[in-house]
Protein backbone atom coordinates (compact mmCIF):
# COMPACT_ATOMS: atom_id res chain seq x y z
CA UNK A 1 0.00 0.00 0.00
CA UNK A 2 2.86 2.18 1.03
CA UNK A 3 6.82 2.01 0.07
CA UNK A 4 9.74 3.99 1.84
CA UNK A 5 13.02 5.01 0.45
CA UNK A 6 15.24 6.55 2.31
CA UNK A 7 17.68 9.45 0.64
CA UNK A 8 20.63 10.62 2.29
CA UNK A 9 18.53 12.03 5.54
CA UNK A 10 15.45 12.51 3.38
CA UNK A 11 12.49 9.80 3.79
CA UNK A 12 10.39 9.50 0.68
CA UNK A 13 6.89 7.67 1.52
CA UNK A 14 4.91 6.65 -1.52
CA UNK A 15 1.68 5.58 -1.41
CA UNK A 16 1.81 3.16 -4.41
CA UNK A 17 -0.49 1.65 -6.82
CA UNK A 18 -2.50 2.96 -9.87
CA UNK A 19 -6.32 3.31 -7.63
CA UNK A 20 -7.80 6.04 -5.99
CA UNK A 21 -5.75 5.77 -2.30
CA UNK A 22 -9.17 5.53 -0.50
CA UNK A 23 -8.35 5.98 3.07
CA UNK A 24 -9.28 2.47 4.51
CA UNK A 25 -8.25 0.59 7.50
CA UNK A 26 -5.57 -0.94 5.12
CA UNK A 27 -3.61 1.88 3.82
CA UNK A 28 -3.99 4.25 7.07
CA UNK A 29 -2.42 1.29 9.14
CA UNK A 30 0.38 1.13 6.41
CA UNK A 31 1.23 4.68 6.20
CA UNK A 32 1.56 5.45 9.93
CA UNK A 33 3.57 2.32 10.12
CA UNK A 34 5.96 3.42 7.95
CA UNK A 35 5.99 6.96 9.97
CA UNK A 36 6.69 4.61 13.25
CA UNK A 37 9.33 2.87 11.04
CA UNK A 38 10.96 5.88 10.22
CA UNK A 39 10.48 7.19 14.15
CA UNK A 40 12.06 4.34 15.70
CA UNK A 41 15.24 4.37 12.55
CA UNK A 42 15.78 8.57 13.46
CA UNK A 43 18.52 9.08 15.15
CA UNK A 44 19.94 12.94 16.59
CA UNK A 45 20.88 13.77 12.66
CA UNK A 46 18.42 16.18 10.94
CA UNK A 47 15.80 14.57 8.77
CA UNK A 48 13.17 15.42 6.58
CA UNK A 49 9.50 13.21 5.31
CA UNK A 50 8.40 13.52 2.14
CA UNK A 51 5.05 12.10 1.31
CA UNK A 52 3.93 11.31 -2.42
CA UNK A 53 1.79 8.97 -4.25
CA UNK A 54 1.61 6.75 -7.53
CA UNK A 55 -1.26 7.56 -10.10
CA UNK A 56 -3.88 10.17 -10.36
CA UNK A 57 -4.81 10.78 -6.80
CA UNK A 58 -2.59 11.39 -4.00
CA UNK A 59 -6.04 10.53 -2.14
CA UNK A 60 -9.77 10.37 -2.97
CA UNK A 61 -10.70 10.50 1.01
CA UNK A 62 -12.39 8.46 3.03
CA UNK A 63 -13.50 4.64 1.37
CA UNK A 64 -17.33 5.61 1.51
CA UNK A 65 -17.64 2.11 -0.36
CA UNK A 66 -16.53 0.38 2.22
CA UNK A 67 -17.72 1.79 5.25
CA UNK A 68 -21.47 1.59 3.68
CA UNK A 69 -22.05 -1.17 5.17
CA UNK A 70 -21.51 -0.77 8.92
CA UNK A 71 -21.34 2.75 10.88
CA UNK A 72 -19.06 1.15 13.25
CA UNK A 73 -16.63 1.28 9.55
CA UNK A 74 -16.86 4.80 9.30
CA UNK A 75 -16.00 4.81 13.43
CA UNK A 76 -12.57 2.66 12.69
CA UNK A 77 -11.67 4.75 9.40
CA UNK A 78 -12.29 8.39 11.21
CA UNK A 79 -9.91 7.26 14.08
CA UNK A 80 -6.73 5.72 12.10
CA UNK A 81 -6.59 8.62 9.81
CA UNK A 82 -6.97 10.82 13.66
CA UNK A 83 -4.32 8.43 14.59
CA UNK A 84 -2.30 9.38 11.51
CA UNK A 85 -2.94 13.36 11.65
CA UNK A 86 -1.67 13.15 15.26
CA UNK A 87 1.74 10.99 14.35
CA UNK A 88 2.64 13.69 11.65
CA UNK A 89 1.90 16.95 13.83
CA UNK A 90 4.39 15.15 16.43
CA UNK A 91 6.86 14.00 13.71
CA UNK A 92 10.17 14.85 14.73
CA UNK A 93 11.34 16.88 11.73
CA UNK A 94 9.89 18.83 8.76
CA UNK A 95 7.51 17.22 6.61
CA UNK A 96 6.09 17.84 2.82
CA UNK A 97 3.49 16.74 1.19
CA UNK A 98 4.68 16.38 -2.75
CA UNK A 99 0.85 16.19 -4.62
CA UNK A 100 0.89 14.62 -7.61
CA UNK A 101 -2.68 14.12 -8.55
CA UNK A 102 -6.05 14.59 -6.95
CA UNK A 103 -6.79 15.14 -3.43
CA UNK A 104 -9.79 15.18 -2.06
CA UNK A 105 -11.95 15.17 1.28
CA UNK A 106 -9.71 13.28 3.70
CA UNK A 107 -6.86 13.20 1.49
CA UNK A 108 -6.92 16.85 1.28
CA UNK A 109 -6.61 16.99 4.65
CA UNK A 110 -3.75 14.16 4.65
CA UNK A 111 -2.36 16.54 2.71
CA UNK A 112 -2.48 19.61 4.88
CA UNK A 113 -1.24 17.95 7.99
CA UNK A 114 2.41 18.61 6.64
CA UNK A 115 4.35 21.56 7.03
CA UNK A 116 4.52 21.94 3.76
CA UNK A 117 2.41 21.36 0.38
CA UNK A 118 3.82 20.74 -3.17
CA UNK A 119 1.82 20.11 -5.98
CA UNK A 120 2.07 19.63 -9.94
CA UNK A 121 0.45 22.03 -12.35
CA UNK A 122 -0.55 19.63 -15.03
CA UNK A 123 -2.97 17.25 -13.33
CA UNK A 124 -4.96 17.45 -9.90
CA UNK A 125 -6.69 19.50 -7.95
CA UNK A 126 -7.67 20.20 -4.02
CA UNK A 127 -11.24 19.30 -3.37
CA UNK A 128 -13.24 18.84 0.15
CA UNK A 129 -16.20 17.26 -1.42
CA UNK A 130 -18.74 17.41 1.80
CA UNK A 131 -21.08 19.91 0.10
CA UNK A 132 -21.15 17.92 -3.22
CA UNK A 133 -21.97 14.26 -1.30
CA UNK A 134 -24.50 15.95 1.03
CA UNK A 135 -21.49 15.27 4.29
CA UNK A 136 -21.08 17.31 7.36
CA UNK A 137 -17.67 18.39 7.86
CA UNK A 138 -16.07 17.01 10.63
CA UNK A 139 -15.06 19.65 13.28
CA UNK A 140 -11.50 18.43 13.18
CA UNK A 141 -11.28 18.88 9.81
CA UNK A 142 -12.24 22.35 9.77
CA UNK A 143 -9.95 23.12 12.92
CA UNK A 144 -6.69 21.69 10.96
CA UNK A 145 -7.95 23.33 7.55
CA UNK A 146 -8.26 27.06 9.50
CA UNK A 147 -4.38 26.58 10.72
CA UNK A 148 -3.15 26.20 7.26
CA UNK A 149 -5.38 28.59 5.47
CA UNK A 150 -5.34 32.15 6.87
CA UNK A 151 -8.09 33.61 4.69
CA UNK A 152 -11.65 33.53 5.78
CA UNK A 153 -13.26 34.02 2.27
CA UNK A 154 -10.17 31.51 0.96
CA UNK A 155 -11.54 28.76 3.97
CA UNK A 156 -15.24 29.36 2.74
CA UNK A 157 -14.79 29.06 -0.68
CA UNK A 158 -12.87 25.94 -0.12
CA UNK A 159 -15.50 23.83 2.78
CA UNK A 160 -18.76 26.13 1.53
CA UNK A 161 -18.36 25.97 -2.45
CA UNK A 162 -16.52 23.17 -2.69
CA UNK A 163 -13.83 24.76 -4.85
CA UNK A 164 -11.81 22.54 -6.74
CA UNK A 165 -8.57 24.47 -6.53
CA UNK A 166 -6.13 24.00 -9.08
CA UNK A 167 -2.35 23.97 -8.56
CA UNK A 168 -1.58 27.78 -9.34
CA UNK A 169 -4.46 28.90 -7.99
CA UNK A 170 -3.59 27.07 -4.58
CA UNK A 171 -0.23 28.82 -4.38
CA UNK A 172 -2.13 32.48 -5.26
CA UNK A 173 -4.37 31.77 -2.51
CA UNK A 174 -2.31 30.74 -0.19
CA UNK A 175 -2.64 27.09 0.67
CA UNK A 176 0.03 25.61 -1.18
CA UNK A 177 3.74 26.41 -0.92
CA UNK A 178 4.23 25.76 -4.82
CA UNK A 179 3.42 24.74 -7.88
CA UNK A 180 5.82 22.30 -10.53
CA UNK A 181 5.31 21.43 -14.48
CA UNK A 182 4.65 17.62 -13.41
CA UNK A 183 4.83 14.70 -10.92
CA UNK A 184 8.69 14.55 -11.30
CA UNK A 185 9.38 17.94 -11.05
CA UNK A 186 6.79 18.16 -8.20
CA UNK A 187 9.00 15.34 -5.69
CA UNK A 188 12.23 16.40 -7.30
CA UNK A 189 12.01 20.24 -5.76
CA UNK A 190 10.33 18.41 -2.30
CA UNK A 191 13.55 16.68 -1.82
CA UNK A 192 15.14 20.08 -2.41
CA UNK A 193 13.55 21.48 -0.03
CA UNK A 194 13.74 18.82 2.59
CA UNK A 195 17.82 19.08 1.56
CA UNK A 196 17.61 22.45 3.03
CA UNK A 197 15.60 22.14 5.63
CA UNK A 198 17.96 18.96 6.92
CA UNK A 199 20.71 21.82 6.39
CA UNK A 200 19.26 24.08 8.74
CA UNK A 201 20.49 21.54 11.21
CA UNK A 202 17.16 21.49 14.08
CA UNK A 203 16.37 19.57 16.42
CA UNK A 204 13.60 17.09 16.00
CA UNK A 205 12.24 17.37 19.00
CA UNK A 206 11.95 20.82 19.29
CA UNK A 207 10.29 21.25 15.75
CA UNK A 208 7.59 18.75 16.90
CA UNK A 209 6.81 20.86 20.00
CA UNK A 210 6.51 24.24 18.08
CA UNK A 211 4.57 22.23 15.44
CA UNK A 212 2.62 21.01 18.27
CA UNK A 213 2.02 24.42 19.25
CA UNK A 214 0.82 25.51 16.08
CA UNK A 215 -1.70 22.83 15.81
CA UNK A 216 -2.98 23.54 19.26
CA UNK A 217 -6.48 23.83 18.62
CA UNK A 218 -6.42 20.71 16.41
CA UNK A 219 -5.08 18.13 19.16
CA UNK A 220 -7.37 18.10 21.06
CA UNK A 221 -10.02 17.64 18.37
CA UNK A 222 -9.08 14.74 17.50
CA UNK A 223 -10.32 13.17 20.39
CA UNK A 224 -13.57 12.78 18.52
CA UNK A 225 -15.26 12.77 15.23
CA UNK A 226 -18.95 14.02 15.89
CA UNK A 227 -20.14 12.63 12.03
CA UNK A 228 -19.30 9.29 13.33
CA UNK A 229 -20.12 8.95 16.81
CA UNK A 230 -22.86 10.77 17.40
CA UNK A 231 -24.42 8.99 14.55
CA UNK A 232 -23.90 5.84 15.94
CA UNK A 233 -25.06 7.16 19.60
CA UNK A 234 -28.02 8.12 17.66
CA UNK A 235 -28.74 5.08 16.09
CA UNK A 236 -28.68 3.16 19.42
CA UNK A 237 -30.67 5.54 21.08
CA UNK A 238 -33.19 4.96 17.79
CA UNK A 239 -32.88 0.95 18.62
CA UNK A 240 -33.84 1.00 22.25
CA UNK A 241 -36.89 3.27 21.77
Amino acid sequence: MCSLEKRGNIYILTITGDNDHRLNPTLLDSITAALHRIQSETTSAPSALITTAHGRFFSNGYDLAWGQSDPDRNILMSKKLRLLIETLISFPMPTIAAVTGHASAGGFILAQAHDYVMMRKDRGYLYMSEMDIKLVVPDWFVKLLKCKIGNPSVLRDVVLRADRVTADVAVTKGIIYSAHNSAEETVKAAVGLGEELVMRNWDGHVYACNRKVLFADVLPALDFDETVEDVVKANVVSSRL
